[in-house]
């Protein structure tokens, strides 16, 4: 049986060759967050997560993307 992803949202950054930088939100643990937004960016990105604190107004943002376990998504800048 696989290992669960959690429900927690993991923010992680990827940078790309040229400097380019993401922000992804990732419905898995730390390490599993990495791995799936790897998969979502053009290869040779690199990605680390961001040990940043969510507020609850961000909380209940992310919630209503309705993203389920294993779910990344890009957060677009503002």
């Amino acid at each position: 049986m696989g290992e669960s992803f959690g429900k927690s949202f993991t923010v992680v950054e990827a940078t790309g060759d040229d400097g380019e930088t993401q922000v992804w939100l990732a419905v898995a643990k730390p390490s599993q967050a990495l791995t799936l937004v790897l998969s979502a960016v053009p290869e040779g990105w690199t990605a680390e997560v961001l040990s940043v604190g969510l507020t609850p107004k961000q909380q209940r943002m992310f919630e209503e993307l309705n993203l389920e376990p294993g779910d990344v998504h890009r957060l677009d800048k503002a």
